[in-house]
């Protein structure tokens, strides 16, 4: 592997004996980072087999010889420009969400699809400024409810070149089931809704019986750091 490579070369180190043997329950190709995540998994093993300490520098330095990345690598949420390997700014841990999502079939080639997203983002380059005004805002005052608005809009927007099949009933019935926003996987097939809240029992089977009728699973997991 790559990232093995280039880790051992950075410090001169050569891999002990032994096998090694890797397991992610990420789905490839559907926007869960999981090159991005893998990449970083096998580094912090590295760190760890080689009692080194935790080295950010490298970590971007071995992701910008790769690929572009994504800031699963952080312990907060940011703004990181993803093909410079930049933090912007540092965003916290304490805004965090229980979702309820669904997977759409097929899979997404970050690389292919990543000149139609970067001209969609200069076409649509003041909307995105204005949602990620807020974004920030929502982030800065603590508020859950005006990031998973920023979301939405987000979402929307992404509609316009890596639609989802499932965003527009999503919409539709968001405040039937008390949703506070709407997310997509921007370069994957992931789509769903955002909770300030954990949802009760009662919504949680009904969400359940909502995706299936649109004849997808529905998967509830709870994203965010704190």
């Amino acid at each position: 592997m790559e990232a093995i490579r280039l880790f051992l070369d950075h410090y001169g180190l050569s891999l002990p004996p032994g096998d090694w043997r890797t397991h992610s329950e990420l789905p490839v190709g559907v926007g869960m980072a999981s090159s991005t995540a893998d990449i970083v998994a096998t580094l912090r093993c590295l760190f760890r087999v080689f009692s080194l300490p935790y080295d950010m520098d490298v970590v971007l330095g071995v992701l910008a010889d790769i690929e572009r990345a994504d800031s699963v690598f952080l312990d907060e949420f940011a703004l990181y420009l993803s093909g410079r390997h930049r933090v912007v700014r540092r965003l916290g841990p304490d805004v965090g969400f229980h979702t309820a999502y669904v997977t759409e079939p097929g899979t997404v080639d970050t690389a292919a699809v990543t000149p139609l997203l970067l001209d969609h983002y200069r076409r649509r380059g003041e909307e995105y400024q204005r949602c990620l005004t807020d974004l920030v805002k929502g982030f800065d005052s603590g508020d859950p409810a005006a990031v998973a608005r920023a979301a939405t809009v987000s979402a929307a927007l992404s509609q316009e070149v890596l639609p989802k099949a499932t965003f527009d009933s999503l919409q539709a019935h968001r405040e039937r089931f008390g949703a506070d926003g709407v997310f997509v996987a921007h370069t994957g097939c992931l789509a769903g809704y955002l909770f300030a809240s954990r949802p009760c029992a009662e919504v949680k089977s009904e969400l359940s019986a909502f995706f299936h009728s649109l004849g997808h699973q529905c998967t509830f997991a709870q994203g965010g750091y704190g």
